[in-house]
């Protein structure tokens, strides 16, 4: 059988991997058996790489998520820089620093392992002094500096303030980060566009998908980053949403992925890296499954046809009821700005599509208590009416409350 050697996998072999698991699962993220070792004597494969930006740092095309225990998963840390997987993503408010404490441990007990990883953590801006957390998070990850530093969550572009640039041009001079940027789940067509035009962004982590990355607002957003030099990292990129609708358009398509050797899920993160302007995919791996079906994806050279694309195209029109596609600054405005709506989906997404119920707690634990409490007595009918998606949003907010609360 013919090997490609740039992925590393003969197809027989990536079949194995990627087996009949996929199917099965109702998460976030592609599952599978463990990506195999090489045979004695032959040279590991690994998890290409791409630039990121202006950043000049070749990074892995898929990065380690790490909202998730990495404290008592140091097992699956050893095992994803094993395979290449040298981008790992946490944040402050990972688990209240333990992601941040689980990477630290890590790193202090396996020398060396600091100098093969770009490390990137976040914080968000309105939790107090960013210098002192910042200083907590490097002490918590057990280095003076990581490679890349976002603003966490911004909801637009107005948030990367004058205060905040001369914030990071003195964090870069003092070597407490390397890069700058932000990360974004809501409006990031238009944090994108806006990112483009300030010249002290060197990156940014929005989500993208295959829902997403056709529409021509979005494709204008990314490559005026791409003229401008700005790194783009993906991230939510299985497109899944807050709710579940009814279509058989799933089946038929993880159907037609099976045969041709891989899942659909793993074929939904084949989707974004086949735009070579995408230099990473952040992807929650919190088991060895998930980790093993992600790096065989990512090491398979297999390009998608235009039928595959088509599939996918058909999934999202039958199944785009259930998806919140991220433009909070409408139902934020319909609602005069008394709920967050699409960062309330989000944590129904960890619960329904994830299916990660701690996760989702725990992200709406994060929002203001305030906006909790008046999550049932807001009137939605307007936001509801302008819903792109045409989400019913005030019975999932009701839901939210009894679920999540």
């Amino acid at each position: 059988m013919k090997r490609n050697t740039k992925a590393g996998l003969t197809r027989r072999e990536f079949v194995k991997t990627v087996g009949l698991a996929g199917l099965a699962a109702g998460t976030g993220a592609s599952q599978a058996m463990a990506a195999p070792e090489p045979q004695a004597g032959a040279k590991a494969a690994t998890v290409p790489k791409r630039k990121l930006g202006k950043t000049g740092a070749e990074v892995s095309i898929l990065n380690l998520g790490g909202m998730f225990d990495t404290i008592n998963n140091q097992l699956l840390l050893k095992q994803a820089r094993k395979w290449g997987v040298t981008y790992w993503d946490t944040a402050e408010s990972y688990g209240n620093g333990l992601s941040e404490e689980g990477f630290g441990r890590f790193f202090a007990r396996n020398p060396g392992a600091r100098q093969e990883i770009f490390l990137v953590t976040k914080l968000v801006p309105k939790g107090g002094n960013l210098t002192e957390r910042l200083e907590k998070s490097l002490k918590r990850l057990q280095t003076d500096h990581v490679d890349l530093f976002f603003i966490h969550a911004i909801c637009g572009i107005d948030e990367m303030t004058p205060a905040i640039k001369d914030w990071a041009a003195a964090m870069k001079k003092a070597g407490k980060f390397k890069n700058f940027g932000f990360s974004t789940h809501t409006s990031m067509e238009d944090c994108l566009a806006g990112a483009a035009k300030l010249d002290w962004i060197d990156a940014v982590m929005m989500t993208y998908n295959f829902r997403l990355m056709h529409t021509p607002k979005m494709q204008e957003a990314v490559n005026a980053c791409v003229k401008a030099g700005v790194g783009l990292v993906a991230m939510k990129t299985q497109g899944g949403g807050p709710v579940t609708c009814d279509s058989e358009a799933e089946l038929k398509m993880a159907g037609r992925f099976l045969e041709k050797g891989f899942t659909d899920k793993q074929t939904r993160l084949k989707a974004v890296w086949e735009n070579p302007q995408i230099a990473s995919i952040c992807s929650q791996m919190p088991n060895l499954t998930i980790l093993g079906a992600n790096v065989a994806a990512a090491r398979d050279m297999t390009k998608l046809s235009r039928g595959d694309f088509d599939s996918l195209r058909e999934y999202a029109q039958e199944t785009a009821c259930g998806y919140c596609a991220g433009c909070g600054h409408i139902c934020l405005s319909a609602v005069g700005g008394a709920v967050p709506v699409s960062e309330v989906m989000r944590c129904l997404m960890y619960h329904q599509d994830y299916g990660e119920p701690e996760l989702a707690r725990l992200t709406f634990a994060g929002l203001p208590a305030e906006i909790r409490q008046r999550l049932t007595a807001v009137d939605y009918t307007q936001a509801e009416q302008a819903c792109p998606q045409g989400l019913a949003i005030t019975a999932l907010m009701r839901q939210a409350t009894e679920m999540l609360a």
